[in-house]
């Protein structure tokens, strides 16, 4: 008996599908109708919402330190002038590439805050860069959004406003190319030159959203990459329902990192530029001064030629004149940045290439590098990161170092100026038998002759730092350009 039980009950628990297809048939209907509604919300799916493409590009970080470039011998032949230091960091040019700061300015630039859309069958499709109408809001901030009817070639009428997210009941109609009053606010609109036949009756809905939530949503959708651990190759890509804005916004990133590399690598040369020309105007004027005391001079004393009177002086005062010319020039330099230092903040250089002496000049180069590293770590941190912590530190520590340089330097021009002072009165006392109008001749030609020296020697340096800004080159170098597939990454349609 027990054999036989056992026998039995694997036929017993065996379900055949004859079974299966007599209980499922009756119902076929529901099967059938599931399958319809599904594939048609399916459909439905895939034909209201708009299509989403992917466009990706690559660029090169140029990493001067590596050396073995063009770039690399060109800066060693411009080393003497300060130019071509490079030392960078590809993580923090990720992280600055990426940052809301650069894609604030492209949304300004491209007007990603204002969008143009149209319904073609069940889908919302954007007119970007190609919208028939464009609208002008008086208000640039505002968060609005409204219909526009496009009745006819001249006349149109606003409806479906929304103010802030909350909607206002109004209906408005106006004539193109004037201003007209909304419950929104003040704007003017216009036709462009995509307006034609076809949009006469259509719908546009216009949209003006805040600089900040458009930046934030961009910030967001952009992916920044490293192409390779071993290489400086950042990838970046973006989604957007417009082949032509995706393509814009990374073209418009890319150009804007390298503005603002350029503009912060010329902080120095820039603070530079504005010492020498205050400089060269307070020289320009004492000059002046100089030279009209002179002609003043000659002609009431009748001295038309004063060089034999003043040769025997110049001869003997040559050699003292060109030290004093040196020793003032690097005395008012480094008296300049001592005044600097005391009211010294820490997020902004000192000028650099001021000849005031290699040593003096390479702690200031260092200041400056680390000035520049701290504003950029700010810029995508804050004043409590760590790093801007010991960044401060540091700072305070060179500027220290530097105020001490800088007062033993002034110390010893004091004391090399008055030894030369010295042999000059020396000098003077030599041509005591000369008469008054040489002695008062030479002394003020011999200050012009100082301010002219000086002048010169500036403008030279103008010069030089003016070349220096010029061959700054762009910090990056695109390896492929916006691209990505003519077929949309979303929605999925196998899916």
């Amino acid at each position: 008996m027990e054999n036989r039980k056992t026998n039995n009950k694997p036929a017993d628990d065996f379900i055949r599908i004859q079974d299966l297809w007599g209980m499922f048939l009756p119902k076929w209907h529901w099967f059938a109708l599931s399958l319809v509604v599904t594939l048609s919300v399916a459909a439905l799916y895939t034909l209201s919402t708009p299509n989403v493409y992917t466009r990706s590009a690559s660029i090169l970080v140029k990493d001067d330190s590596k050396g073995g470039s063009a770039s690399s011998a060109l800066s060693n032949d411009f080393a003497d002038l300060g130019m071509f230091k490079s030392n960078t960091n590809i993580n923090n040019e990720l992280l600055t590439i990426s940052s809301p700061t650069l894609m604030t300015e492209v949304v300004k630039r491209l007007g990603l805050n204002e969008t143009y859309t149209i319904r073609k069958g069940l889908k919302r499709v954007q007119l970007y860069k190609a919208s028939p109408v464009s609208v002008m809001p008086k208000d640039k901030n505002s968060i609005v959004g409204f219909q526009i009817e496009l009745n006819s070639k001249e006349k149109f009428t606003l409806s479906d406003f929304t103010l802030g997210g909350e909607e206002v009941d109004d209906v408005v109609s106006g004539a193109f190319n004037d201003s007209i009053q909304t419950p929104v606010g003040s704007m003017y609109i216009s036709t462009t030159q995509y307006f034609n036949e076809e949009y006469v009756g259509a719908s546009i809905t216009y949209h003006q959203g805040g600089i900040v939530g458009t930046t934030d949503y961009y910030t967001k959708n952009l992916r920044a990459e490293l192409g390779n651990q071993d290489a400086t190759i950042i990838n970046l890509s973006i989604d957007d329902a417009s082949i032509q804005k995706a393509e814009d916004i990374l073209n418009t990133l890319i150009e804007v990192y390298n503005e603002k590399w350029i503009q912060d690598k010329n902080q120095i040369a820039v603070s530079t530029s504005q010492f020498i020309s205050d400089r060269l105007g307070v020289i320009e004027n004492e000059l002046g001064h100089v030279d009209e005391n002179i002609s003043s001079y000659k002609s009431e004393h009748l001295l038309p030629d004063v060089q034999a009177a003043s040769n025997l002086y110049l001869a003997q005062s040559a050699e003292n004149k060109k030290e004093l010319l040196a020793l003032n020039n690097q005395l008012s330099t480094a008296q300049y940045i001592r005044r600097k230092l005391n009211n010294k903040q820490m997020n902004q250089p000192l000028p650099a290439n001021s000849g005031i002496g290699a040593n003096i000049e390479s702690q200031i180069s260092e200041y400056n590098q680390m000035v520049l590293d701290r504003n950029r770590l700010i810029a995508n941190s804050s004043e409590k990161n760590p790093l801007v912590k010991d960044l401060a530190s540091s700072l305070q520590s060179i500027q220290n170092t530097i105020i001490q340089s800088v007062d033993n330097h002034i110390v010893s021009l004091n004391t090399q100026i008055r030894n030369i002072k010295q042999q000059e009165v020396v000098t003077t006392q030599q041509l005591a038998s000369n008469p008054n109008q040489a002695k008062y001749l030479l002394s003020v030609e011999r200050q012009q002759k100082v301010k002219e020296e000086l002048y010169l020697y500036l403008l030279q340096k103008r010069e030089e730092n003016e070349l220096s800004q010029a061959f700054t080159a762009y910090n990056t170098r695109v390896i492929t350009a916006p691209r990505g597939s003519a077929f949309p990454t979303a929605p999925k349609k196998m899916n």
